[in-house]
């Protein structure tokens, strides 16, 4: 059966290629607002499944559709992209010595019945303090710009990480072995070619 990741991200693609899964790629264009009231939670689970489903609606034939989104919640904020430098760079200072949590909605459905499983991961992330400079440094290395969070564990950032508590992945932005999971209680075998 055929998988599809209904994501655009280079980093989510760049998890399951690594893991040996085949799949393509198609990236869907949702709104990612938040909604007034909105837990977290119900946020990220909601944008997994309208992303999948956006996805699914242009599938033909049987296939297993992917999606993901993922957020960064600390202090009882939800942290989406920085849109600017300042903006990463408040991020970046609410992290400095302190612990955050990074959320990310999974949803699989199963083309064409619509059969879905929407999942939730949490995984809890420890910074180091980290000085004006070194945060201006990073913001100035242009890597917060377009991830959850304003920042990559998988990359300059990762420097900064003392503790992972829960899946990494996770933090990257696809929980690999819930995913796994997921598509084996759909009765995908693991096809790496």
């Amino acid at each position: 059966m055929k998988l599809i990741l209904a994501s655009g991200s280079p980093r989510r693609a760049e998890v399951l290629r690594s893991a040996g899964f085949a799949f393509e790629a198609l990236s869907t264009n949702v709104d990612e607002s938040l909604r007034a009231g909105e837990s977290p939670d119900a946020y990220v689970l909601r944008l997994a499944e309208t992303k999948a489903r956006a996805a699914a609606a242009r599938i033909k034939g049987e296939a297993l559709v992917i999606g993901a989104d993922t957020t960064v919640v600390i202090d009882e904020l939800v942290l989406g992209k920085p849109e600017s430098p300042e903006e990463a760079n408040r991020m970046l200072a609410r992290y400095s010595g302190r612990t955050h949590e990074v959320l990310t909605g999974l949803a699989v459905i199963r083309v064409p019945s619509g059969e879905a499983s929407i999942q939730e991961e949490c995984t809890r992330v420890t910074f180091a303090s980290m000085t004006q400079q070194e945060i201006e440094d990073y913001v100035a290395s242009g890597e917060p710009f377009d991830k959850a969070g304003g920042y990559a564990i998988q990359g300059l950032a990762g420097r900064f990480v003392t503790r992972v508590e829960g899946c990494y992945f996770n933090v990257v932005g696809l929980p690999l072995a819930r995913l796994y999971g997921m598509l084996r209680d759909f009765g995908w075998n693991s096809p790496s070619k």
